[in-house]
């Protein structure tokens, strides 16, 4: 019988939460949203879909083995640390050779650590619909989620026709991936009712990932069949990944294979959907006081509107005469910018890890 496996990614590092994210506590570590580690929520969401030895985590190195403590349910031997970060081509065809030399005849999904889905039912019935297209045929399964505002923060998938019913859903053709758009291209996307965002959730059989790396990113395939020959020769995989992860390029799975291959099919998602990129997108999933402020920890802001602030502690954070600022606060650190410049955090965050003077706080 064909198994089922899944694969999480959490190999990010979730800059735009500086400074609560670290180089050693990244995003998907952090309850986010919740009181549970991003990747144990995402974990937790998925119990019941396949059978929990069937579950893959591929980290970082220096993240496994706080991946292990956060999830203790998941095999130590299925927590796969890369040593270099390799962006989702590598990690994806990497899980490509582990779950194919567990059963040539698989098919698995490939999903992120660091999304907020409140909707387990619906989400794990999409996910199940998207099992039973992807082994009908050699397709690569994406879900797209239909977008609820113009947002520019995400890429964007183009609808194509009809391709089949499954379940009594509708699964499309892809006709192209585009790029994070600007805002009035967002708001043409969202109006032609055609665009969905792309959420990094793919679905397919391992056969069929295969043939889409030896026809699309052939280099990548070399790379992956040398760790199969000598995993089969009994090198531990660690080994192996220490001398072939660094000659492989740095690229992300959109990049490499999905848009350049024409077997792409979309399920439109069934289930809530948060990126949670940003702390103003943090900010949704708390109560705001009358003059639109959220906060948390404490307190006080005088004369000021939709300002974020959030405390760590019991230090008094205190505002006045300000609007429309973010002010997160942590033990070490604090980061106060306007809210419009969330996403730019990033870039800060990249600032402070190349400066000798600031690394300890990267």
């Amino acid at each position: 019988m064909r198994q089922r496996f899944i694969v999480i990614m959490a190999g990010g590092r979730g800059e735009r939460f500086w400074p609560a994210s670290r180089r050693g506590r990244p995003k998907h570590f952090l309850p986010i949203v919740g009181d549970q580690p991003m990747v144990r929520q995402a974990v937790d969401r998925l119990t019941g879909l396949i059978a929990v030895e069937n579950m893959f985590i591929i980290t970082h190195r220096e993240q496994r083995e706080a991946v292990m403590k956060a999830c203790p349910q998941i095999r130590p031997e299925r927590i796969i640390g890369e040593p270099e970060v390799r962006n989702t081509a590598a990690s994806i065809g990497l899980a490509m050779v582990l779950i194919r030399r567990e059963d040539p005849e698989a098919v698995f999904a490939v999903m992120p650590a660091d999304h907020v889905i409140h909707d387990t039912q619906r989400f794990q019935s999409t996910i199940n619909v998207a099992f039973e297209v992807a082994v009908q045929k050699d397709i690569l399964v994406t879900i797209g989620i239909p977008p609820t505002e113009p947002a520019t923060a995400y890429g964007y998938i183009q609808r194509g026709p009809l391709y089949m019913e499954q379940e009594g859903r509708s699964v499309y053709r892809v006709d192209r991936f585009v790029e994070k758009p600007d805002l009035a291209t967002a708001q043409r996307y969202r109006e032609t009712g055609k665009y969905y965002w792309n959420a990094g959730i793919f679905i397919w059989r391992a056969a069929a990932i295969e043939a889409a790396f030896i026809s699309l990113a052939p280099r990548w395939h070399r790379g992956f069949m040398l760790i199969d020959k000598e995993l089969e020769a009994g090198k531990p995989l660690a080994v192996l990944l220490e001398s072939v992860y660094p000659k492989l390029e740095n690229l992300s799975i959109d990049y490499a294979i999905m848009e350049k291959a024409s077997n792409v099919v979309m399920l439109p998602a069934a289930f809530d959907w948060d990126d949670v990129g940003s702390w103003t997108a943090v900010a949704r999933y708390f109560p705001a006081d009358a003059a639109h402020n959220v906060v948390r920890g404490t307190t006080l802001i005088s004369q000021g509107r939709n300002n974020i602030v959030l405390g760590e502690d019991e230090r008094l954070i205190a505002l006045m005469g300000v609007d429309d600022l973010m002010v997160i606060q942590m033990e070490d650190a604090l980061l106060i910018c306007p809210k419009e410049k969330a996403q730019e955090v990033k870039q800060l965050t990249q600032q402070i890890s190349h400066d000798p003077r600031y690394k300890r706080w990267s």
